[in-house]
Formats: C-alpha cells, sequence, structure tokens
C-alpha cells in the first residue's frame, strides 16, 4: 500500500517549479476552508552535527572547565582584562551563555527562556547518523522504529485535518516527521508552484479516479496544500516589529512565523541548521570570532527575530533545540573538541517557565564524567519533548510517542 506520508512529500516536491496559478488551483483555492481557530504549536530546531553544549552555555563557576579547554573556553564575566563582549553572559552566577548568544538573555531575563544542561540521548553511539535517527524516533537504540516522535505526537482530531498540519522546511522530511499522519516538507513557501498545468490537472484527475482510497487521501492533500500556500505567496511578507532574521536558518524561522500567523492550521513545525561538528577552529583569538561564534550568531539572532516576529502569538507557541550529542569536555589538539555525549537544550515561549537552568549538573571532574572524557547524561531529552507533548500539545498518550519510557517532566511549562 501506497505510504501516504511519503506520496504527499514526492507529489508536492515533483511539482515544484516557476509558474503561475492554473486553472485548477485557482479553482481551488475559491474551496479552500476557513482560517482554523488558534491552536498549540510546536516548533523542533535540530543543530545537526553536535553542537558544543559547553561552550554554548558556559558553566563558568567550573574550575574544571577552565582546566580542560585552557585554549578554547569561553572567558569567565568577571575576568578582567578581556576585551568587551568576549566573555561569557551570566545567567545565575554557574552558568552563562556565549557571548554570541547576547540576543537571548533578556528573553532569559523575562523569563521566557529556559534551558536543560546536561540532557540528551541515553544510547552510547559517536555516530552522527545513528544519534540523530534515534532523537528523531524518539526511541534510543532502536533502529527498527518507523515513524518520528513528532508524527506520532500529532493529537488526535475530529474532523478535517489542515494539509499544513505539520510542516518541515527543507528539500526532504526529517525523521522525526515521518509516519502515519500527513506532513510536507518544502524548501521554500514562495517556491512551491506548479510547472506544467496540463500535467498537473492529469495527476488530480489520475489521484481522484484511483481505487487506493490512502493515494485518494494523499493526492487531495497535495492539492489543498498547493492552494493554500499559494494563496500565501500572494501577501508579501515583513516581519512584525522590525524582526531582523539572520541567514538561511533565519529564513527557515521566517517562514514557519508566516505560516503560523496565516492560521492555515499548522500544530508542529521542524527546522534544522547543520555545520556544528567543529573538530578544529571551533573558537579562534576572541570568543566572538571562529566556526563556533559564527554558527551561534546566526541561531540566537534567529530565534530572537522569531520571537519579536511573532509578538502575542508566542502565548501558543513553544520552540525546543536539540543536537545529536555534545562533545569531549577536553578540547583537542587542534582548537576544536570531539563527539562527546550529554548536551543543552533551549525551550522559548510564551507558556514556558523560563529564566532557569533545569538538570542536575554532574561536573567536569575525571570521576564525573562519561567514560572519562565527556559531560555526564542526567536528564533524558524525552523528559523534555514528554513535557511539552502533554502539557503543551495537550497529547495525553505521551507513552504512545515514546513507547516504552516514561518521561519524567521538569515543570518547563
Amino acid at each position: 500500500m501506497t505510504n501516504r506520508r511519503i506520496f504527499l512529500r514526492n507529489s508536492g516536491l515533483a511539482m515544484v517549479g516557476i509558474g503561475t496559478a492554473p486553472l485548477w488551483l485557482k479553482r481551488a483555492l475559491y474551496a479552500a476552508d476557513a482560517p482554523s481557530p488558534r491552536k498549540k504549536i510546536l516548533v523542533a530546531i535540530f543543530q545537526r552535527g553536535a553542537a558544543d553544549g559547553l561552550n554554548v552555555v558556559v558553566p563558568h563557576g567550573e574550575k574544571a572547565y577552565y582546566d580542560l579547554r585552557p585554549t578554547i573556553a569561553i572567558p569567565r564575566p568577571s575576568a578582567s582584562g578581556e576585551k568587551s563582549g568576549d566573555t561569557a553572559i551570566d545567567l545565575d552566577g554557574f552558568f552563562g551563555l556565549h557571548p554570541s548568544l547576547a540576543p537571548l538573555k533578556p528573553l532569559y531575563a523575562a523569563q521566557h527562556l529556559a534551558i536543560v544542561d546536561a540532557v540528551g540521548s541515553p544510547d552510547p553511539t559517536r555516530s552522527h547518523f545513528d544519534a540523530q535517527d534515534y532523537m528523531e524516533s524518539g526511541t534510543p537504540g532502536l533502529k527498527a522504529t518507523d515513524s518520528g516522535w513528532m508524527n506520532r505526537a500529532l493529537p488526535k482530531t475530529e474532523g478535517k485535518e489542515s494539509p499544513v498540519r505539520a510542516v518541515a522546511l527543507g528539500a526532504q522530511l526529517p525523521r522525526a516527521m515521518r509516519g502515519r499522519e500527513p506532513a510536507l516538507a518544502l524548501q521554500s513557501i514562495g517556491g512551491f508552484q506548479v510547472r506544467d498545468e496540463e500535467a498537473a490537472m492529469q495527476f488530480e484527475q489520475m489521484y481522484k479516479a484511483s481505487k487506493d482510497p490512502v493515494l485518494q487521501a494523499a493526492g487531495r492533500e497535495t492539492f489543498e496544500a498547493m492552494a493554500m500556500l499559494q494563496s500565501i505567496q500572494k501577501q508579501p511578507y515583513v516581519p512584525a516589529a522590525g524582526a531582523d532574521y539572520r541567514g538561511p536558518f533565519g529564513n527557515s524561522l521566517k517562514q514557519i512565523a508566516q505560516l503560523i500567523k496565516s492560521d492555515v492550521g499548522v500544530e508542529m513545525a521542524f527546522a534544522d541548521i547543520g555545520n556544528w561538528d567543529h573538530h578544529l577552529n571551533e573558537v579562534a583569538q576572541r570568543s566572538t570570532e571562529g566556526q563556533l561564534a559564527n554558527r551561534l550568531q546566526e541561531f540566537g539572532a534567529s530565534l530572537a527575530a522569531f520571537w519579536l516576529d511573532m509578538g502575542d502569538r508566542m502565548q501558543d507557541v513553544v520552540v525546543v533545540t536539540m543536537s545529536e550529542f555534545g562533545r569531549t569536555a577536553r578540547e583537542n589538539g587542534n582548537r576544536g573538541t570531539d563527539h562527546g555525549h550529554a548536551n543543552s537544550m533551549f525551550v522559548m515561549g510564551g507558556g514556558v517557565k523560563g529564566g532557569k537552568v533545569y538538570g542536575k549538573w554532574p561536573g567536569l571532574e575525571r570521576e564525573q564524567l562519561y567514560e572519562g572524557r565527556d559531560l555526564a547524561l542526567t536528564t533524558d531529552f524525552r523528559d523534555v519533548l514528554g513535557e511539552l507533548v502533554s502539557r503543551h500539545m495537550g497529547n495525553p498518550s505521551v507513552n504512545g510517542v515514546f513507547p516504552g519510557y516514561k518521561p519524567n517532566f521538569l515543570g518547563l511549562v
């Protein structure tokens, strides 16, 4: 039987091109449903490549941190003689943010941003591919899982569902969104256009005539999604309040904001930002220079822009960030770090109990490190995601989202 999710993704991408709206699409626009009522929305951000959580959320109160990283540690907030803007931004006297994340400090101070530290997957793999697969499936150590945690987390609804209920910005549908529920991947709202009207009409008739109900439904949802997106494209989007999105990642967040504010029924959205695998030259002579600083500038500025752009709509939205694993506690010989274990996660939203670093800090002394080399894990990433699924999205079936695991809620929302 045709997989509905695969069909929806592939059929949509097959029709991507540059052109004007054909007659069949214009007819579909008139038949589009009325705007959906506001719903709770979860936006997941994946930092692909294993971000260095110890230099993102800096344990400046931990002496061993500076012993382990003599050349790439982020200077203490109180350090004298450092150039302005190069030191960690203090959060609570022990933890601080990397200086490139300065745009996020006001959100933390206003208690809209929470941080979870020493968090991640309990599986010990240091393979990017396996670790990403386990985190996106929500089943660490199990390769046979055929769906992603976001797909399973979509709340059950009665009646017609929006064809853009679950949207990922990118060329392919991420592992986290694959499953029984329809989900859509698009590289851009503006590029989701029909290439050939005659071919599109033939496809539409073929799907309608199919005796396979799954194929019929998937085809209908594809054309409905295209109609909705074509309608959105006609309205030029200007971010609110002067929000300044940065880089490709910022562009993805801007389009997610546009979709949410268009009231087309988005409940889950996904975006990723890559290039975090910094085995060398992670930090330059100044902490605000180098590969990590460059990544964090785009990351932090774009998250802050999303908050500003969304305005009071953030009362309905929670953004959560994650990366497959952290980096080694000790720097290597190339001013970089290698594949590690535990990491940090950010949780941002109007209903978030922010202004706090959650999780139990395990310490960085040799006997406290995981396998003598990595930040030890004290919080399972499913504890964070499970709470958001249950208390924010209102899905009571958390055991179905994370089979075989009972999340321990932290009180984030």
